[in-house]
């Protein structure tokens, strides 16, 4: 029951302070750390343990399909050679320069130094989707860092799985040449069989859900994707997150072929709430575990330096990376210089729920069954290192990129959509006309129609033109509207009260009235 009331008490702070972070400008993630490392602070707080299927099984195959699924493969293929560079590349530098500082400077094998280095060589796509919302970002930038949050997950968690083998199985003593190579086969068959096992579901579950017609059941269709994906991938031993991303791509290509709208509308409200409970919960418990490893640790050593000195090395690494692949990006678009502001994105290259699910899924003994060596301390540098990374990236993202030459988002990204508006009104009303020459509905259903494409077209016209007169039709029309709704609800409910109708008339009726709503309040701002 304590853990069900932990979980709860989580939810409920997490919702508060998120509605302060947006307030404060900060990222929602990085305020929840620091509250729950307040919290863990605090003296007399229990100690709190996360059990590593919590987060592996449980929180990272949702946030990573989800992130995935949103990734348009458009984007994914103008900005395919960077993003390789990045998730292969970068991983493989930032791993082995960790690897390196750990060893010298906390004094850990080299075989538990590659595991550290395998686990925070990843970043969080929760935080770079942050910066993608709240900041005006290039769009093809915006497209690069996403998806390199993403595939630089699936490697380094193939490279993880590698590092834990070679420290548990006894093959650190191999030489240098036999644990490339051992290496070099493990990854092949863990991120091709990930993919395929990835294909393989994405085609089943397309294919099933082109055939539900029920919106709950293909809610539940969808909620359950990633978690087969992530089973089947660690059933055959092979990468179940390069699976759960595959999967979400090729789902993602296909979401509007295999969806109806009002499917669409409920999936996105229920996935909301998903992933922000399960975002919440999994960032404060990143602050309140840390303080308890270090109890567990039960020495101060030199851990504190050692893990500014791991997060001094992954920034230093990023920056050493970024600079030139943003480069030479722009020497192949004919750019003479490129922008210095752009590379300042490395800053999003935060830490967290992919290095801390890595982390705690770490082995306690090896093969032989004796204790895994120096397995405390790689948890406790890996914590930090997240901790420091969301706390002071976080805080400063933003401050670095308006100072870096982004700003807020403004009405660019509205102009556009306002144009796309336009055009698919007038489509729409083209449309119309060539159905009313035919004959195909009563003139009075054309009519109506006709009124309802005009007022469209006039209001994102007006938009378009911000003249007084135009800016004054189209208000007056949307305050109208909005009055008119105002006294539809009042009659439904006076309809419902008498018992004219019933629950289920009433709130298939009040959807109805909430989502014109809704889309007046989009169109006013």
């Amino acid at each position: 029951m304590r853990t069900v009331e932990i979980v709860v008490l989580l939810v409920a702070v997490a919702t508060v302070v998120a509605a302060f972070a947006g307030r404060l400008r900060v990222p929602a993630p990085s305020l929840l750390v620091a509250a729950g490392l307040g919290v863990g602070l605090v003296p007399g707080a229990p100690a709190v343990h996360v059990p590593p299927a919590v987060v592996s099984l449980v929180v990272l195959p949702p946030l990573l399909y989800a992130a995935s699924e949103e990734l348009a493969w458009r984007d994914l293929r103008a900005t395919w050679r960077p993003v390789a560079v990045l998730a292969v590349g970068l991983v493989l530098a930032s791993a082995a320069a960790v690897a390196a500082v750990a060893g010298a400077v906390a004094s850990l094998s080299a075989s538990m130094a590659f595991v550290l280095g395998a686990v925070l060589a990843s970043t969080d796509p929760v935080a770079v989707s942050a910066l993608g919302r709240r900041l005006r970002l290039p769009a093809r930038v915006q497209a690069l860092v996403q998806a390199e949050s993403l595939f630089n997950d699936g490697t380094s968690l193939v490279l993880f799985q590698i590092a834990v083998s070679l420290a548990v199985g006894g093959t650190a003593a191999m030489n240098p040449a036999g644990m490339l190579l051992h290496g070099a086969g493990q990854f092949a068959v863990l991120a091709g069989g990930g993919a395929a096992a990835g294909a393989v579901v994405a085609v089943g579950a397309i294919v099933v859900r082109r055939r539900i017609t029920d919106p709950v059941l293909e809610t539940v269709a969808a909620l359950l994707t990633p978690y087969v994906v992530y089973l089947l991938g660690e059933t055959l031993h092979v990468s179940g997150v390069t699976a759960v991303i595959v999967a979400g791509l090729a789902i993602g290509a296909w979401r509007a072929k295999i969806t109806t709208a009002q499917t669409r509308l409920q999936l996105h409200s229920v996935y909301q709430t998903v992933i922000f409970v399960l975002e919440a919960v999994v960032f404060a418990l990143i602050g309140l575990e840390l303080p308890t490893l270090v109890r567990d640790l039960g020495q101060t050593g030199r851990w504190p330096l050692a893990a500014l000195a791991v997060t001094a090395t992954l920034i230093a690494t990023r920056m050493a990376w970024v600079f030139p692949v943003f480069a030479i990006s722009s020497w192949r678009r004919g750019t003479r210089r490129p922008s210095w502001p752009v590379p300042a994105v490395v800053w999003a290259g935060t830490r967290g729920v992919v290095p801390l699910a890595a982390a705690l899924s770490i082995p306690l003994t090896t093969t032989s069954g004796a204790p895994l060596p120096q397995r405390d301390l790689v948890l406790v540098l890996a914590a930090a290192t997240i901790v420091i990374s969301l706390i002071v990236q976080g805080f400063t993202l933003e401050p670095l990129a308006r100072l870096a030459g982004f700003g807020p988002v403004t009405a660019s990204p509205l102009h556009e959509e306002t144009v796309a508006r336009l055009h698919m009104a007038e489509a729409g009303l083209a449309r119309l006309e060539e159905l009313a020459e035919d004959g195909a509905a009563p003139d009075a259903v054309i009519d109506r129609l006709r009124a309802t494409m005009q007022a469209r077209i006039g209001t994102a016209r007006a938009r378009i033109d911000p003249s007084p007169d135009a800016a004054g039709t189209a208000l007056n029309e949307q305050e109208l509207r909005g009055d008119l709704i105002t006294a539809e609800s009042a009659e439904l409910t006076r309809l419902y009260d008498a018992g004219s109708i019933s629950a289920a008339t009433r709130r298939r009726l009040q959807r109805n009235l909430d989502l014109e709503t809704a889309r007046l309040t989009e169109g006013h701002q």
